[in-house]
């Protein structure tokens, strides 16, 4: 496929625009700057030619390439990348570089020299001599999680705009706001979406496939203590925020934490604490690939609570739990050719399919749920949410022609 990619230009513009995602805000996006790269992709996106492009009031940005397939039972595909960047480093004000050619020598990033991106830490890099790799300046993070994403959808829409020769059903685009801090689909319209299959455009390295993500809930704790003047408290006061303490302290440190396990081992994680005498709260994330583990999980806390409740006489306390996503794999499994597509598609231009699993979420984890199996391809976004996130242009190239060669064949497969 002779083609001039217009994704490692398309990423630089879209990486330089402030899309941060803010965790503390009450809105929907939780910044408004994230619309400012939705009303770029519309305007691209109407200059390409689709059609039904629209940015909704929620900051969606919706797109079709209709279908020119003489078939009337060709499914409807979605292609979705998320707009946001992660809260967790600095999105303000990237500047990305191009290392062309590169071969194996430590990447200084210049505008914080301890910043260095050596093959060793990054192993992914030692199959990638002569390839050029994308870094920002070592301020901030890159944002290639997921502008990678979006410059790849962008190329694609692209190429089959102006090849109409190749045979495709319906062709569904989609932006989202707000992946980052878990909210990415909140306000999905899903009828207006209008999509049988998916595909997230968020993955990592070139071939994988991730069709399995963690099941996930998150759960609060809340503690009410009794007050009394410290001076006079004695067999009086109980201390919420002691009682909060405690409730960490007694949880298992050498297992089921983020920090010791992996592959598809889950884990208990407290992530905020905070609180005064009379009253304290600890929030807690629950993960693991088995969904019914989390019932486990949310039992020992819950149980380790009440213990601690019998030795405090006079302490309140509340839990709440609430579903954040599902295992994908559940939803996949009944729709195997989803992914056994995407693994065709890479071997036509040279890619070698690599199933993964995740150790986290995606919009498509929530999308598989609400009626569009989706599964997560490969960006070449490596070492996400730091300074010295980079992305590979050979690999967005790759997914650009995956992409191509993926919805060819669900025309062709549906008869």
């Amino acid at each position: 496929m002779k083609y001039n990619h217009t994704v490692e230009e398309r990423f630089i513009r879209y990486a330089k625009i402030d899309t941060t995602a803010d965790p503390n805000s009450t809105t929907f996006p939780s910044s408004e700057i994230q619309k400012d790269l939705g009303r770029l992709l519309v305007n691209e996106l109407k200059a390409l030619g689709a059609s039904d492009v629209e940015m909704d009031k929620w900051g969606y940005v919706f797109a079709t390439i209709p279908s020119n397939s003489d078939k009337s039972n060709v499914p409807t595909i979605c292609f979705c990348a998320h707009m946001d960047t992660a809260p967790d480093c600095s999105g303000t004000n990237v500047k990305p570089i191009v290392h062309r050619n590169y071969q194996g020598e430590p990447i200084v990033l210049p505008d914080d020299t301890t910043q260095i991106i050596t093959k060793e830490k990054q192993t992914y890099l030692q199959g990638k001599y002569g390839d050029d790799i994308i870094t920002a300046s070592g301020e901030t993070l890159l944002g290639a999680d997921d502008k990678a994403g979006i410059a790849i959808i962008m190329d694609f829409a692209k190429y089959m705009l102006e090849h109409p020769e190749l045979k495709h059903g319906d062709i569904r685009i989609l932006f989202t706001p707000d992946e980052e801090i878990g909210k990415g689909v909140d306000h999905l319209d899903m009828e207006k979406l209008n999509a049988d299959f998916g595909y997230t455009l968020d993955g990592g390295p070139e071939g994988s496939i991730e069709d399995e993500s963690f099941s996930a809930d998150g759960m609060k704790v809340t503690i009410e203590g009794l007050s009394a003047h410290p001076g006079y408290a004695k067999g009086k006061m109980v201390n919420a925020i002691k009682m909060a303490a405690l409730l960490v302290d007694s949880l298992p440190k050498d297992t089921l934490t983020p920090e010791t396990t992996s592959n598809r081992e889950g884990f208990i994680h407290p992530f905020a604490i905070e609180g005064a005498l009379e009253k304290a709260s600890v929030e807690f994330i629950i993960r693991d690939h088995q969904t019914s583990k989390l019932a486990e999980y949310e039992k020992l806390i819950s149980e380790t609570m009440q213990s601690i409740a019998d030795n405090h006489p006079g302490i309140e306390y509340n839990i709440e739990i609430f579903e954040q996503y599902r295992n994908m794999k559940e939803i996949l499994n009944k729709y195997p050719q989803v992914c056994d597509y995407a693994g065709e598609a890479m071997e036509k231009v040279g890619v070698k399919p690599i199933f993964k699993i995740i150790r986290g979420g995606t919009d498509g984890s929530r999308m598989s749920f609400m009626g569009m199996p989706c599964p997560n391809i490969f960006t070449g976004e490596m070492a996400i949410h730091s300074r010295q996130e980079y992305v590979v242009v050979q690999d967005m190239e790759k997914s650009v022609r995956t992409l191509i060669e993926l919805i060819q064949i669900w025309e062709k497969k549906h008869e």
